[in-house]
């Protein structure tokens, strides 16, 4: 996401915020977004749906906003005492305020309506894959907690099961955040570049990943299998941020995070992962591909 502001003071703090955030979410410049009329409530504007629609896209509202949680960007109509309406971009599993276009995430307010910008035609509008790394990169940390918001313990070597993750682990165990035995829920994986982004670097019991990379682009993984040492994974989706994560941290981590906060990956073969050991894509004529 491209975070946008908009100044025109012609229009309702409601309906800048909203336009920003239109803005944001499609990373657009502000001379590309519909206009608004007097007082159109931009969230049922009929030039914004007419706008939307010619992009093949359209604004589906939430039926429950203030518990609507997506592993994506949605726009949240919030309403703080004494104030105008406004709004923000929310995002997560838990969602979490990434941005806010008046700069007031620290007091969001209280959510009124939710919507999720969605394509007309999912089929016409499936993401292109990431290629492929072309890099070998390496295991540089080991983690595993017993269960949700137990401390993180590094370890130099842990042993991988197959279809179920890191012995010792709290995914294993069935005792995470989220339910185990999912696809994807195997094991987590993190950039060391993108922890060292932060200052200071950002610690095993903020991320809360099993494995931490370096010299990999994890991104590139989805939907193909890699190998870490002698275990053969395959990366499943983005292990995007939420609430949970900025939880465990002193400082706002979730913005930040967005489509960097690393990788979830099933085990496909068991075996001993060590620190050092090469993290490398396999060819793709050797990835099935969805199943």
């Amino acid at each position: 996401m491209k975070e946008a502001r908009l100044t025109d003071r012609r229009l309702s703090r409601e309906q800048r915020s909203f336009l920003a955030c239109l803005a944001t979410v499609l990373e657009l410049p502000a001379e590309r977004l519909p206009r608004l009329r007097g007082d159109d409530d931009p969230a049922s504007s009929w030039h914004v749906s007419r706008w939307l629609g010619a992009h093949g896209l359209g604004l589906v509202p939430v039926a429950e906003p203030a518990t609507f949680a997506w592993a994506g960007p949605w726009i949240a109509r919030v309403v703080s005492s004494g104030a105008e309406p406004r709004f923000v971009v929310m995002y997560g599993v838990p969602s979490g305020v990434v941005w806010d276009p008046d700069g007031d995430e620290a007091v969001p307010g209280t959510i009124e309506a939710g919507f999720v910008l969605a394509a007309g035609d999912i089929a016409l509008a499936l993401p292109r894959a990431a290629p492929a790394p072309a890099t070998t990169g390496a295991v540089v940390a080991i983690h595993i907690a017993a269960a949700a918001g137990e401390p993180t313990q590094t370890v130099q070597d842990a042993q991988a099961l197959a279809g179920q993750g890191l012995l010792g682990d709290r995914h294993v165990a069935g005792a995470g955040t989220f339910p185990s035995n999912l696809p994807g829920s195997a094991l987590t994986l993190i950039e060391a570049e993108v922890c060292e982004s932060f200052d200071p670097p950002l610690g095993a019991d903020e991320h809360r990943r099993n494995l931490v990379t370096r010299g990999i682009e994890l991104n590139g993984l989805v939907g193909r299998e890699f190998m870490v040492g002698e275990v053969r994974c395959r990366g499943m989706r983005l292990c995007e941020p939420c609430t949970v994560v900025e939880g465990y941290s002193s400082r706002p981590v979730l913005r930040a995070l967005v489509h960097r906060g690393g990788l979830r990956a099933d085990v496909l073969t068991g075996g001993a992962i060590h620190g050092g050991d090469p993290v490398y894509a396999l060819d793709e004529r050797s990835s099935p591909g969805w199943s």
